[in-house]
């Protein structure tokens, strides 16, 4: 395929993500933010298990875990925290700089080079995002901002090492293990911290299957398979489609108002994606070079 196409199936991971608020407020029962994720995370991951038959080997355990644990059960557990402390805007805002995170860490673990065009695009996508959703009652709770910045540098760090760490398998599989390990951490977690969840509606059913099977094994095996295709500072200026999404749906199924420094936030998240896209291209090696 070519790169346009894997750009385009990777991206769609994040805008389906951008649907994550609205099924959270809307479908799902309130105060369970860990349980909700523990059966986001397991019944995907062993439902993909079972799919693909293809159980880690016993040299891949302690990093299907420790993906499993940035990926899904650190970042979700901290992106909840932030979200719970801080105005929606200031979290999102904290959790774009993600891109920003996954520049350095690529290059200190895989050795990637720092391009001025990638800074610039993670840069300008940070205030983009800034603009489409920080309000004028933004505030800034230390222990949430503290929550906002882990949770970005999680998932960056799990999206640096699950480019580093590439299994002979195919990303449905890598997801599987990924999700069934995250799930795994946080079930105790929910058990321990949270109250038994109440008895379960039909829109609560409904709501936690698209967010399983749609926005976890469905997308996720997409993202990790943009993640061993393109390279990661490309895939996590993708990232930045999630907010715009979430503006868009909140404004088209809740009826929520759109300013103008909203729209003007999504045309240059989109622009910043996009000047991300090309900043982050591989240097085309000149045939005559290739042959020395």
């Amino acid at each position: 395929m070519t790169r346009v196409t894997d750009t385009l199936l990777t991206a769609l991971a994040p805008a389906v993500w951008g649907s994550t608020y609205l099924v959270t407020t809307e479908a799902l029962p309130a105060g369970y933010p860990i349980t909700l994720a523990a059966l986001r995370a397991l019944p995907a991951g062993l439902l993909l298990l079972a799919l693909t038959r293809c159980l880690p080997p016993r040299a891949w355990l302690g990093r299907a875990m420790l993906l499993g644990s940035f990926n899904f059960a650190l970042f979700w557990v901290l992106l909840f925290v932030a979200a719970y402390r801080l105005p929606g805007g200031v979290a999102a805002t904290l959790g774009a700089l993600q891109a920003m995170m996954v520049i350095a860490m690529a290059r200190g673990w895989l050795g990637t080079p720092v391009r001025a065009g990638a800074v610039v695009a993670a840069a300008t996508g940070v205030l983009g995002v800034a603009l489409l959703l920080i309000g004028p009652e933004a505030a800034l709770d230390p222990l949430g901002v503290a929550a906002g910045l882990g949770g970005a540098a999680s998932m960056a760090a799990g999206t640096v090492l699950s480019r580093k760490w590439q299994p002979p398998v195919s990303a449905l599989s890598f997801t599987a293990w990924q999700l069934t390990a995250g799930g795994l951490i946080l079930l105790p977690l929910a058990l321990l911290v949270e109250p038994p969840l109440p008895p379960l509606t039909p829109l609560n059913l409904a709501g936690l299957a698209w967010l399983g099977l749609v926005g976890a094994a469905a997308t996720y095996a997409l993202w990790f398979r943009g993640v061993a295709r393109l390279e990661p500072g490309a895939v996590s200026m993708l990232g930045m489609m999630s907010p715009v999404t979430a503006v868009a749906l909140g404004w088209i199924v809740l009826g929520q108002a759109l300013t103008p420094i909203q729209a003007l936030g999504a045309i240059i998240v989109l622009g910043a994606v996009w000047a991300g896209q090309r900043a982050n291209r591989p240097v085309p090696v000149h045939p005559a070079a290739r042959a020395v």
